[in-house]
């Protein structure tokens, strides 16, 4: 049987999305797939029922959402038990912020967050949940008649907090581990009151928490300060009052002063190490004035009236921020159904507005008030690195097997403690060499932490080993390592072999990327706009090293080339590209680059569906 003119026709389409689906992938074929739709697209209109399409989904959507409803409602079970400190609250707030110095400059803005008593799980009247885990089958996510506890409206979830990942640990155990990592013994503090802007459909973002820790009398005992900044860094702060720093009466009337039953105020000051504004230094100090909202009783909950105060390194005032409870705290578990519709329709989208809020009150203090710029530093090692990119994470998973091949290799007695930042779940990892692991006599202990995720970056685009560990920890400071002068015991300082590959693709991969190789730019402390010394910055600009030594490939690409899988080896030698002809064509941004490929390719696919619709003989838009 002899097909017809028009199903030949057809025929180099349909070859064509099948080669760039498998020679190319699945970004080639739905491209492609586009453009063809694109440039024949009056010619499909008359084929499909647009109209009707478009209804018929409507449709749909409405009975999928009213069967979503129905479901939910017959099947989601409400699990607020809670019998300890505290319980589970909604709290309408407003934060103001007052800068005093150099430039004044205040505002105002409506806030949400949620209490929950540290260790509570379940689910409280359908608005509030802790410690839910969804089905991991996606048919039972949406379609399941099983009745159970479901993710609420507002969810607070464990990974979000304090060390990033280890979810299952839950907010009580990971209270316990970060207080452990702090000398502190957990039993100190046995109730917990965290105070936080939870998720709302899946979104978050969550400038300060403020953990309140009591001890087994029931009074405040302690607080953290768990504050976020714009750049996805973390700083925790333990504050604990000093014998002159105790917890006192809120100043006010002498009766006031004298009740034993008024609220009472956490009052304690510490310096400042963590970058949060582009408008202010890493240096000065910072104190807060918090009131305990558990004063009145286990299952009574007051207002919220926490105040932060920055001071410069001269002690003078610089910014006022102030959270504070513009009504009394709502029990999601005592709200009828209109009152839960009406409080969603209020308070849904505040914290979508967090961030746009902060880049506009930015913007005013960077174009009105003129105000003078610092650069993010990279963090300090009591702080927690953004977390890591795509990139960034294969880089990870191959530098920590290098690492451990090289304590493995090494004849001295090592126990290397390493600190990833800016992975997944922070999996930390003790590695022992030979010696070590026989534990026949003394062993040097090194501890290797990760301050930022650019550091597994950086480290790529060095030949040598050691010059690249010294300079990332003397001078740009993107790791930290406890016994420096251990290094050599474990890093040789070897020559790198040559590149002898029978794979062509390795061997020009390889090839490129001994051409591009290059030291990175030492990053600049402390980095300011505009400069506050125009010959530093001159002469910054225009100091420049030529390094004449001969630059092989890295010990490190010698490690993936001789022991990884095929697998592993593309993955490597594809990020190490990426990365390096990003910083000569896309000013070092990664995502720009890709972004580039993107256009690229985009380009392309349309080239060959031109080609392509010539080629059928069938109509196109641009004929």
């Amino acid at each position: 049987m002899i097909a017809s003119p028009s199903v030949l026709g057809y025929a180099p389409l349909g070859l064509a999305l099948g080669l760039s689906f498998c020679y190319g992938g699945l970004l080639d074929a739905v491209l492609l797939s586009g453009s063809l739709i694109v440039q024949n697209r009056h010619a499909l209109s008359s084929l499909l029922d647009v109209q009707g399409a478009l209804k018929y989904a409507a449709y749909s959507a409405a009975l999928f959402v009213g069967f979503q409803l129905v479901r939910l409602g017959f099947t989601t079970l409400d699990t607020h038990r809670w019998t300890g400190l505290g319980k589970v609250a909604l709290f309408p707030c407003k934060t103001t912020h007052a800068r005093l110095f150099p430039k004044k400059h205040a505002f105002t803005y409506s806030y949400l967050v949620v209490g929950i008593p540290v260790g509570w799980d379940g689910a409280a009247g359908g608005m509030v949940s802790s410690g839910v885990e969804e089905d991991a089958s996606t048919f039972s996510r949406w379609f399941s008649f099983k009745r159970r506890t479901r993710k609420a409206w507002f969810n607070i979830d464990a990974a979000d907090y304090l060390e990033r990942g280890n979810r299952e640990l839950g907010l009580r155990g990971k209270l316990d581990a970060f207080l452990r990592s702090q000398d502190v013994d957990p039993s100190k503090y046995p109730h917990a009151y965290l105070v936080t802007a939870a998720r709302f459909l899946g979104y978050h973002f969550n400038p300060v928490s403020f953990w309140y820790l009591y001890g087994a009398d029931k009074k405040l005992a302690a607080m953290i300060l768990e504050v976020n900044n714009t750049f996805d860094e973390r700083r925790m702060y333990l504050l604990v009052p000093d014998q002159q720093n105790q917890l006192e009466g809120v100043p006010g009337a002498e009766a006031e002063a004298e009740s034993t039953k008024g609220p009472m105020v956490f009052t304690q000051t510490w310096p400042k190490d963590f970058h949060v504004s582009p408008f202010n230094s890493r240096k000065g100090s910072y104190s807060l004035s918090a009131h305990d909202i558990l004063t009145t009783g286990d299952q009574n909950l007051g207002l919220i009236d926490n105040t932060i105060v920055l001071r410069s390194s001269k002690v003078h005032g610089k910014v006022v921020a102030r959270l504070l409870s513009t009504g009394p705290p709502l029990d999601p578990t005592t709200m009828t159904s209109w009152q839960k519709l009406y409080f969603l329709a209020s308070w849904w989208w505040v914290g979508f507005v967090t961030f746009p809020r902060i880049v506009k009150e930015a913007g005013l203090l960077f174009f009105k008030r003129k105000l003078h710029v610092w650069f993010r530093p990279e963090p300090l090692k009591e702080s927690m690195g953004r977390n890591a990119d795509a990139l960034e994470r294969r880089l990870e998973l191959a530098f920590r097997k290098y690492l451990r091949y090289l304590v493995e290799q090494s004849s001295a007695p090592l126990a290397v403690k390493y600190i990833p930042s800016g992975v997944p779940e922070n999996n930390k990892e003790l590695i022992l060499s030979p010696t070590a692991r026989q534990g026949s006599g003394p062993i040097e202990e090194l501890e290797f932490k990760v301050l930022t995720p650019v550091f597994y970056a950086r480290f790529v685009q060095y030949a040598h080993d050691l010059e690249a560990m010294f300079c990332e920890l003397r001078e740009s400071r993107t790791v930290w390592i406890s016994r420096p002068d251990l290094l050599p015991k474990f890093i040789f300082k070897k020559q790198s072999p040559a590149v002898q590959l029978s794979n062509p693709i390795d061997f020009v991969s390889f090839k490129a990327i001994q051409y591009l190789r290059r030291r990175p730019e030492r990053i600049e402390r402390p980095m300011t706009w505009p400069s506050s010394s125009a010959g530093e910055s001159k002469a910054a600009s225009t100091h420049s090293v030529i390094d004449i030594r001969d630059f092989r490939i890295s010990s490190m690409d010698g490690y993936v080339l001789e022991h990884e899988t095929a697998g592993n080896k593309a993955s490597y030698r594809g990020a190490v590209l990426k990365l390096l002809l990003a910083e000569r064509i896309a000013f070092g941004l990664a995502p720009l680059f890709v972004a580039q490929l993107f256009v690229l390719r985009a380009g392309f696919a349309w080239v060959v569906a031109l080609a392509l619709c010539n080629l059928a003989n069938l109509p196109s838009f641009l004929a």
